[in-house]
């Protein structure tokens, strides 16, 4: 079943350009298109759509403000994946959960990556070895670029790089995940 997905972006190139690059992949339907924030929440209200595609900065309300919004208004949230042209946003984006975080001008094998990101986790996992599984396909599709791995521990955001992993597990529904880097 194909995911439905709603493209949000100040600029209407962008939005195109997103939108061409899903129809491409296929597996998506992308129901509404926005160029502001508020737009964004209404269409999100609307819609109820499986995945977000959301521009960090918009005038009004941002792609941070559009997510506090759908909170306050108690919106289920669907899995967002943010986009922009500037990195220094990245923390916060998966400090809010996002799916994935994607640096305009778009690439199609990234948007593909983060597209099978929403899709996996879509999955459900029944065991805690089919969630080991799901974790460990999530990395290995990152596999092709040079990645880091952003971890929570003592209520501390960590980067770690894939590199420096040297042991992952699971057990009762927690993640244990063993560096051998200076983190």
């Amino acid at each position: 079943m194909p995911l439905s997905a709603v493209i949000v972006d100040d600029e209407q190139l962008a939005r195109d350009e997103l939108a061409y690059l899903l129809k491409n992949i296929g597996d998506v339907d992308v129901v509404a298109q926005g160029k502001n924030g508020l737009e964004a929440v209404n269409l999100i209200r609307e819609h109820n759509p499986d995945l977000v595609f959301l521009d960090v900065q918009m005038p009004g309300l941002d792609g941070f403000g559009v997510i506090k919004k759908l909170l306050d208004k108690k919106v289920t949230l669907p899995k967002i994946v943010f986009s922009t042209a500037f990195d220094q946003y990245a923390v916060r984006a998966f400090e809010v959960n996002a799916v994935d975080y994607l640096l305009k001008p778009f690439d199609k094998k990234r948007v593909m990556q983060s597209v099978e990101r929403a899709r996996s986790m879509s999955e459900v996992p029944s065991s805690s070895s089919d969630k080991l599984d799901t974790l460990m396909r999530m990395l290995e599709s990152q596999k092709t670029q040079t990645s880091k791995i952003l971890l929570k521990a003592a209520g501390r955001l960590f980067l770690v790089s894939e590199k420096d992993i040297c042991f992952a597990s699971i057990e009762d529904g927690i993640i244990t995940v063993v560096t051998g880097g200076p983190n």
